[in-house]
């Protein structure tokens, strides 16, 4: 595992322009297989995000609490850059750039920052770009098999779930091989489960030319770059799906399509940003959803022992704990 998070790494780095990644490259083996994030922002230090820290690169591929340590970004490295992203077609990629972000080989995600363009019909471009958060994409294979007990209601459904946690806290990791365990099933103990994914973000299933980059099971299928509502729609009418899968709920149209989900009897599961059931309740639309008994599990993540740590698991009915 080590050594595979050390050559995602350096897949990476190949999209970074020369200047910035021989330094990035050169870092010790035991953070490259930790790091999170690379952040480039102009006219300020190379930083890189890892265990709950950020650092400063310095040329010699040290990391150093110290800004006055890190390489300075240039608008040209972010330019080089972003060419190498974009594999100098930078058009081909305007619908992603449009939502901010753009999906690399491998799944890994790029953040953008600049002069954002509004016309007509909302967002249309970003351009003069000041900053890039490239994402590393890893996949933690069987995080989730412990959790799956909690999840599984007998043979042939599962509990309507919701996980929590602050960001980069690793709810996406765990969704997504929750997805990819349920998908597979584990014959004869249980079946597989026929999973849509909504994957308005394309972090879940990291897909890139059609194909996702991430292991999300046998029996998945994807809706990439769609929001919420839209997609619960098309699944019921087209893909018959038993599970709904969703990141980073929110608004009200994310409750309005899980209410959806519900009555055609598909069953939901789901993740949001939050610290305690309380965070949740501060917020109109995910307080309907509590309220309403909507969910029968609630996981809670934290990284006090690493990022996905289990800090609790509540049932729905009356929110005590089953597991702590």
């Amino acid at each position: 595992m080590k050594s595979d998070d050390i050559n995602i790494y350096n897949k990476v780095l190949e999209y970074i322009c020369l200047e910035l990644s021989h330094s990035l490259g050169v870092i010790d083996n035991e953070y490259k297989k930790s790091i999170e994030e690379i952040r480039l922002r102009v006219g300020m230090p190379l930083n890189v995000y890892l265990k709950g820290e950020d650092y400063f690169v310095s040329p010699n591929g040290r990391l150093n609490k110290g800004e006055r340590d890190g390489i300075l970004v240039q608008s040209n490295h972010i330019y080089k850059t972003f060419q190498l992203i974009s594999n100098y077609s930078i058009y081909a990629f305007q619908e992603e750039i449009r939502n901010g972000f753009i999906t690399l080989k491998g799944g890994h995600r790029v953040g953008v920052g600049g002069k954002v363009l509004y016309g007509n019909n909302g967002i249309e471009t970003i351009k003069n770009i000041s900053s890039l958060n490239i994402r590393i994409a890893r996949e933690k294979i069987g995080v989730s098999n412990n959790i799956l007990p909690y999840i599984l209601d007998f043979h042939n459904s599962i509990y309507n779930t919701l996980i929590i946690s602050p960001p980069q806290c690793g709810k996406t990791t765990l969704l997504r091989d929750i997805i990819r365990n349920l998908s597979n099933g584990d014959l004869p103990k249980r079946r597989g489960f026929k999973i849509a994914i909504i994957d308005e973000r394309s972090e879940l299933s990291g897909m890139y030319n059609g194909v996702p980059q991430h292991n999300i099971g046998i029996r998945t299928d994807v809706l990439d770059g769609c929001n919420k509502k839209d997609g619960t729609t098309i699944l019921i009418r087209a893909m018959s799906p038993d599970i709904i899968a969703m990141d980073e709920i929110g608004g009200i149209g994310d409750v309005e399509a899980i209410h959806e989900s519900l009555k055609a009897g598909i069953r939901v599961i789901a993740t949001v940003h939050g610290n305690s059931l309380e965070d949740l309740l501060s917020k109109r639309s995910l307080r309907i959803l509590i309220e309403e008994r909507v969910f029968d599990r609630y996981i809670f993540l934290d990284n006090s022992m690493g990022v996905g740590t289990v800090k609790e698991i509540l049932q729905g009915k009356d929110f005590k704990p089953i597991r702590k």
